[in-house]
């Protein structure tokens, strides 16, 4: 059995990776994210992806390598993790009655055959009216707020109930990994 190995260290896709049921281990690829261009939300997702998969891959002879990244898309602006309560508060306040988009790129490498497939999930989120006193009790309640590219968590806290609807991988958006494609692309790489 091949190994896999995830290029994440994020402890929500290890878990959400652990329902597949298959063996594999987790390692951060270390690259600077900071040097690809963020014009485009699908290319930046794709790019970031192979570059961590690829970075991971050098470390291994033989063995699949998963790269993800995620970015949230709002009124032609890419979404990344805030920095701060007040940037988190006013990206809620904006995303109020409003849609946004959660883009995930998926880079894998099948280091034994050569053989390499890369996929962008897009996910359309629906956002119902947020009062103000809504926004803060939520981050109030959820000191990782700032670890969630979107700077809310779809799945847990009070935030649970922000999102009215969705077009799209559910698991994308709830676990940051459309789980549905990743088992897919693992079919067709020989797992």
């Amino acid at each position: 059995m091949t190994k896999v190995i995830l290029a994440t260290t994020s402890p929500y896709r290890k878990e959400a990776f652990a329902f597949l049921g298959v063996d594999f281990e987790a390692r951060g690829s270390n690259i600077d994210e900071s040097q690809v261009k963020r014009n485009n939300p699908e290319e930046l997702v794709k790019e970031l992806s192979k570059l961590k998969a690829e970075a991971v891959a050098k470390e291994y002879s033989d063995a699949i390598i998963v790269g993800m990244d995620s970015v949230g898309y709002f009124n032609g602006k890419i979404l990344e993790k805030p920095k701060t309560k007040e940037e988190t508060f006013h990206r809620l306040r904006s995303l109020s009655e409003n849609n946004h988009q959660f883009y995930t790129g998926i880079y894998m490498i099948n280091i034994s055959t050569g053989q390499s497939l890369s996929k962008v999930v897009k996910t359309e989120v629906f956002m119902r009216k947020l009062t103000d006193s809504e926004i803060n009790k939520y981050l109030n309640q959820d000191p990782n707020y700032k670890t969630y590219a979107l700077g809310y968590d779809p799945l847990g806290h009070y935030s649970s109930t922000f999102v009215q609807k969705i077009e799209g991988s559910y698991n994308n958006l709830i676990r940051g990994i459309p789980l549905e494609i990743i088992v897919e692309m693992l079919g067709v790489l020989g797992m």
